[in-house]
């Protein structure tokens, strides 16, 4: 499977409202290993960042003065990007910026040009309810290190998104590439039997602070759904 990770650094927060794109980053994983075939682009907005977005990604209107448009680049980041599952965090605002990027240009929408868009952020939020979910959270939760992250960055993000979606995919996955591995090898994947019946599996029971813990997890998805979940409206 080919995957892009892509990440975009904008002037400002609202595309419909003049914002631009300034810059692009796409890293290439297939079959959960990097390529090294990425992808980079800085571009020139016709326009000033925001003092808040400047603060944020630090691309100055004088460094950016003498790169391309965008519309220079379209053709080929659409090839780049072609029929592969592209993994953003935060989809919705990268592809908004995007979308309109491709219609100023004359191209169809982004997902037209892709075979799915994974967000990495609805994802975080469905295995870690009630926390902080953003990139930083996400590298420090699953020790991704983020230490060359002093402002945001496509590429650098984009390489950091790789690292945290491999984690958090970490598994299933794994297992499912392994058969594939072996499959490919000629033969199919060998299946090994192996009797459990003389295996007695200890039972660790939660101590106080385990259990407290959990509690909180438990109270903290109670609130975010409004007290609707189903241990609440059963008790």
């Amino acid at each position: 499977m080919r995957q892009i990770f892509l990440d975009t650094e904008t002037t400002g927060l609202h595309a419909d409202g003049g914002d631009r794109v300034i810059e692009i980053g796409c890293v290439e994983l297939i079959n959960r290993k990097l390529t090294g075939n990425n992808l980079h682009f800085y571009l020139n907005p016709g326009r000033d960042s925001h003092e808040d977005a400047l603060r944020v990604h630090g691309i100055t209107t004088e460094f950016l003065r003498d790169k391309p448009k965008f519309e220079l680049v379209a053709d080929e980041l659409l090839r780049y990007v072609k029929d592969a599952e592209v993994i953003i965090h935060n989809a919705s605002f990268d592809i908004g910026f995007l979308n309109k990027e491709l219609e100023l240009a004359g191209r169809l929408p982004f997902r037209d040009h892709v075979a799915g868009v994974v967000d990495t952020l609805v994802m975080a939020k469905e295995m870690f309810p009630g926390k902080r979910n953003n990139l930083n959270a996400l590298c420090d939760r699953l020790e991704v290190d983020r230490t060359g992250r002093t402002f945001h960055g496509a590429l650098l993000d984009a390489e950091l998104l790789a690292d945290v979606y491999i984690n958090l995919t970490r598994g299933q996955d794994a297992l499912l590439m392994d058969q594939h591995d072996e499959a490919s090898a000629g033969g199919g994947p060998t299946v090994v039997q192996i009797d459990l019946s003389a295996v007695v599996l200890p039972v660790l029971a939660a101590n106080e602070q385990e259990l407290t813990a959990h509690e909180d997890v438990l109270k903290q998805m109670d609130k975010s759904s409004n007290g609707k979940t189903l241990w609440r409206v059963a008790a």
